[in-house]
């Protein structure tokens, strides 16, 4: 970018510049936009390369989640006991159809932990629409600014995190399962070390 700035400066100075745009009016308000462009995307490219997606073994940082069946929380609160995250989208056909799984998981007498629902719907009302349909009383939360969804390494759907009660991944699981069956109930009482 620099490069490009001192060059545009030695042609301006020279005012072969302004005899190729035609008119220095133009040029120095194109220079105006372009300043106006690095200021509003600067912040957003360093804020985007600053979150990365934890990996497997990694402590989960916190966030503040917004709620969409319930009142918005921290990540941080959730420890103390094992944590299941689903990670989805109302548009996504996997994520809709492990949904109800999730919930019969949430409803066994011997879950040891908890199961919550972040969702990248990019319209809150949406989201909420597909859980009112699906009777959902797992909480779930929205993430509309991408922040949830980098942390957790997102980048296709469904997503499912497993943390220990420190709040270390213990396992990232993409794709669709069946959340209560018996190959998933193994993966989770492994990673937790239940040994139901």
């Amino acid at each position: 970018m620099q490069k490009e700035s001192t060059l545009i400066l030695r042609l301006e100075r020279r005012g072969a510049l302004k005899r190729l745009l035609g008119a220095g009016q133009w040029f120095r308000q194109l220079r105006r936009g372009m300043a106006v462009a690095v200021v509003l995307c600067c912040p957003a490219t360093v804020h985007a390369a600053a979150v990365s997606d934890v990996q497997v073994g990694q402590a989960l940082p916190d966030a503040t989640m917004r709620g969409l069946n319930g009142p918005a929380r921290n990540l941080v609160e959730f420890r103390g006991r094992p944590l299941i995250i689903n990670v989805w989208a109302s548009w996504c056909g996997p994520c809709r159809d492990e949904m109800a799984s999730l919930e019969r998981l949430a409803w066994r007498d011997d879950a040891d932990y908890n199961i919550i629902g972040i969702s990248t719907d990019d319209y809150p009302g949406r989201a909420n629409a597909f859980l009112q349909s699906s009777n959902a009383t797992i909480s779930h939360f929205i993430d509309f600014q991408l922040q949830l969804e980098r942390m957790l390494g997102a980048s296709r759907l469904p997503v499912t995190l497993l943390l220990d009660a420190k709040g270390t991944v213990k396992a990232k699981v993409y794709g669709a399962r069946q959340w209560d069956s018996p190959q998933a109930l193994k993966l989770i009482n492994e990673a937790f070390a239940l040994g139901n």
